[in-house]
């Protein structure tokens, strides 16, 4: 990562990050080589990501022929303006926000156990409040729903998190752009604020 000051090297953070979010951006390459970029669900369990869908399908084609892919996760949290920090000059803007990017090859998985584990893991996310028979390998009815889908897993061989929040900013300048937040109180303001003196290396 260019900027070490956005690096978030906290694995608590990170994996915090990403059991809150259940969507993200599945990079695979096709049969001539042109990337092609999958919108799609996610749980991340163990330290490895996965993702569900059909057998067939272009995906699982390109991830046949080429299981090597990139996978990230992003969260913009507010949008800031240039007048926050510069009343005149527009270089200043910019968007705060975590993401999280991983690298590997990813596998079929057949184990019922860990597709029982990571569809649970899933469902926890798209479903929390419950109202559904938990997933269970031992289920009879789960079984060859378990059998028929298909569960990829990407154990990262190198993954990076960026937590942008003007962690580059000059102490009168977070100043300036956290009481610009806390007036403007727009959804996400006031929780940004507070990341921005969290994670600025400089007390406010």
């Amino acid at each position: 990562m260019r900027r070490d000051e956005f690096a978030m090297k906290d694995p608590h953070e990170v994996e915090d990050f990403l059991n809150g979010m259940s969507f993200g951006f599945l990079g695979t390459t096709d049969e001539a080589g042109i990337p092609r970029v999958t919108p799609l669900n996610f749980a991340y369990v163990n330290g490895a990501f996965y993702f569900h869908g059909s057998r067939m399908g272009e995906k699982m084609e390109h991830l046949r022929r080429t299981p090597a892919v990139c996978f990230t996760v992003a969260d913009e949290y507010a949008l800031i303006p240039s007048y926050f920090s510069d009343p005149e000059m527009a270089c200043p803007a910019t968007a705060f926000f975590k993401s999280v990017t991983a690298v590997g090859e990813v596998i079929l998985v057949d184990d019922l156990e860990e597709k029982a584990l990571a569809m649970e893991a899933l469902m926890k996310k798209l479903q929390p409040e419950g109202g559904y028979r938990t997933i269970d390998a031992s289920d009879r009815a789960y079984i060859p729903r378990l059998k028929g889908v298909a569960v990829i897993k990407l154990a990262p061989q190198r993954m990076s998190a960026k937590f942008k929040f003007g962690q580059n900013l000059k102490p009168e300048q977070l100043n300036s752009v956290v009481e610009e937040l806390e007036c403007r109180g727009k959804h996400r303001d006031e929780e940004t604020a507070e990341l921005m003196c969290k994670y600025h290396p400089v007390p406010r």
